[in-house]
C-alpha cells in the first residue's frame, strides 16, 4: 500500500484521568496508542497509593499475602469451629482489620469460599472463655495468649 492508499484513522481513549485522542494514519495511530499505554500504565504505577487502613503499626498488611484456605489449614483449625474462627480473626489482623468483629469474621470465611460457622458469637465467646480473645467496645481483639496459640507473636505478620 502507498501513502496515499493508507486509510486515515481516528482514535479516542481514556485511561483513568488521562485521555488522548488523534487523527492520521494508521501505522501513527498504532505508535501513539502503544506510547499512550505505556505511559498510562507508568502513571498507574506511580500514582497507586497504598489503601488507608486501620491497621496497627505492627500489622504490614501489603506483606502478608496467604489466602485464608492456607492460612487455616496452616493453623490446623480446619475441623474445630472455635479455632477456625480464632484463625480467621487471626487472618484478618495480618490482613489489617484493627477492629475484628463476628460478623467481620463470618463475612472473611464467606467471601473466601469456606465452611460457615455455626454460630460466631457463641466461638468469640468459646475463645474469650479460654482467654484468646478479648471484646471491646467496637469487637473483639486477640490477646497474646490467643497469638501463642495461632503460633504469632504480638508485633509479627
Amino acid at each position: 500500500m502507498t501513502e496515499k492508499d493508507k486509510l486515515p484513522g481516528k482514535i479516542e481513549i481514556k485511561i483513568g484521568a488521562m485521555s488522548f485522542s488523534a487523527e492520521g494514519d494508521q501505522d501513527w495511530l498504532s505508535e501513539q496508542l502503544t506510547k499512550v499505554i505505556e505511559a498510562a500504565a507508568a502513571r498507574c504505577q506511580d500514582s497507586v497509593e497504598t489503601p488507608k487502613s486501620d491497621a496497627s503499626p505492627f500489622v504490614d498488611s501489603q506483606s502478608f499475602k496467604l489466602s485464608l484456605a492456607s492460612y487455616i489449614k496452616s493453623k490446623e483449625a480446619e475441623t474445630n469451629q472455635v479455632m477456625r474462627f480464632l484463625a480467621t480473626a487471626g487472618w484478618l489482623r495480618n490482613r489489617g482489620t484493627k477492629d475484628l468483629t463476628t460478623s467481620g469474621v463470618a463475612k472473611a470465611l464467606s467471601e473466601n469460599h469456606q465452611k460457615r460457622l455455626a454460630n460466631p458469637s457463641d466461638c468469640l465467646n468459646k475463645n474469650t472463655a479460654k482467654g484468646y480473645c478479648e471484646k471491646s467496645k467496637h469487637g473483639f481483639f486477640i490477646t497474646p495468649e490467643g497469638l501463642k496459640v495461632l503460633g504469632e507473636s504480638n508485633d509479627s505478620v
